[in-house]
């Protein structure tokens, strides 16, 4: 069965432009409308599986919030079928559902007979509840005196104790400090373990790529997108790009230098072994990269502490006044592991005009790196570090699998250690000798 599934939902709420024009609608027996509709979602459909993290993404104003309401039951749909099947424990809008007049204590007991628990079951549980809060002897204050991470600590651990079968999440992480922030992340990986179903609106893109099973792009209340979280929150940060490339572009450029002499770089690669999406506006476009040793042979093993020379061609076909020139290196979860670009490593470029091929060369030191395929994405824009307009980007370009060393690597990477036992770090005693 499945636990939430979504069928060509739509929603609309009344807009009055006055609110006697809500009375008068009220009072009219032949039923007259004096509103406007606002549609927050349009013939939205999606379904989860049982275990399934599905991550909600998009603007403010997509629908996000609208979608999660619908499932937890707060609202109906104006039209099509909502489908929810299991316990659900909702953490919406901060302090949802709480009284603020009451403590803590009785807060938990509130929310937990809500969600169709005995007293007995809450007695039993609170302990745990208490526990994981943390919010010390607050839980016996009114919850009007406590602060927003507070309030967010105590919501997410009654929301998880309670044994749902779907866990309902908007934003809330975002109000926890970085210490309760891991610790969700955590339990929310327990969960899945558990095949508790989950819905998770966040605008943070990296804790939707990896919690996430699968993603829905909303916008404007339909569905862009849906499928895996890392294809669609590429697509979702390359429209996001786009967007504020256009914005940029609609407050003017300032005038730049005068056009230099045309350049063409000594050694050009023009191989992209492989596409998966490309974005920009194509004013500059990427013709090649290549994974070079020293000596310029192509690499198709990546070494741990052997050099790299990650080569990127870029081609102007409009005059660009502030190229830069970058990379992104994903791992095999789609995650982004690394990147950098000239102007970030102190290299500004000159001015490109049409017909210019500028060559950059990235000379990197790989550590000792888990082994996996990791990808490399290049890209050129035109701008600064801040405020930048996308001209081309191709995902995932060039893949090259990372050589084992046959010693495990915990995590992602292995740091270059060394290691001495009693030794001092000033003065003139003797050290203590290497261990290998």
């Amino acid at each position: 069965m499945t636990p939430v599934a979504f069928h060509s939902v739509s929603k609309s709420y009344p807009i009055y432009r006055r609110p006697v024009d809500r009375l008068k609608e009220l009072a009219t027996f032949n039923r007259a409308e004096f509103h406007g509709n606002h549609w927050a979602l349009r013939d939205v459909s999606f379904e989860t599986k049982r275990g399934d993290t599905l991550c909600l993404i998009g603007e403010n104003g997509s629908g996000k919030s609208t979608s999660l309401q619908l499932a937890a039951r707060i609202f109906e749909p104006t039209g099509g079928a909502v489908e929810v099947h299991g316990r659900v424990s909702a953490l919406l809008e901060l302090g949802a559902g709480f009284n603020p007049e009451f403590s803590g204590r009785d807060n938990v007991f509130l929310s937990g007979t809500i969600l169709g628990l005995s007293t007995a079951e809450i007695k039993r549980r609170f302990s745990e509840i208490e526990q994981f809060a943390e919010i010390g002897d607050f839980i016996n204050r009114p919850v009007k005196t406590y602060s927003s991470g507070m309030l967010v600590r105590l919501a997410f651990s009654v929301a998880i104790n309670v044994d749902p079968d779907i866990l309902l999440v908007d934003e809330a992480l975002s109000v926890g400090d970085h210490y309760f922030r891991q610790r969700c992340l955590r339990k929310v990986h327990e969960l899945r373990r558990k095949q508790v179903t989950i819905l998770f609106v966040s605008h943070a893109m990296g804790d939707v790529q990896a919690i996430g099973t699968k993603a829905v792009w909303l916008e404007g209340g339909r569905v862009v997108e849906q499928g895996s979280p890392q294809k669609v929150v590429r697509s979702y940060l390359h429209r996001m790009t786009e967007k504020d490339a256009a914005y940029l572009r609609r407050r003017g450029a300032p005038a730049g230098a005068p056009a230099p002499a045309a350049v063409t770089a000594p050694e050009v690669v023009e191989t992209i072994p492989n596409v998966d999406t490309r974005r920009g506006n194509r004013r500059a476009e990427v013709i090649g990269i290549a994974a070079l040793d020293p000596a310029g042979n192509a690499l198709h093993l990546l070494e741990p502490g052997r050099p790299l020379i990650l080569r990127i061609s870029v081609r102007a076909h409009e005059r660009i006044e502030t190229p830069n020139v970058g990379f992104t290196m994903r791992n095999h979860l789609g995650l982004d592991f690394a990147g950098s670009n000239a102007l970030r490593e102190g290299h500004p470029l000159p001015p490109m005009n049409p017909g210019d091929i500028y060559t950059v060369d990235f000379h990197l030191d790989l550590p000792e790196l888990y082994p996996r395929e990791f990808s490399f994405s290049p890209a050129i824009v035109d701008g600064d570090l801040r405020e930048f307009e996308v001209c081309d980007l191709i995902d995932n370009a060039l893949v090259v699998p990372m050589a084992g060393s046959g010693r495990e690597v915990y995590g992602y990477i292995h740091l270059p250690c060394q290691v001495r036992a009693n030794a001092r770090l000033a003065g003139n005693a003797a050290e203590a000798p290497v261990a290998t």
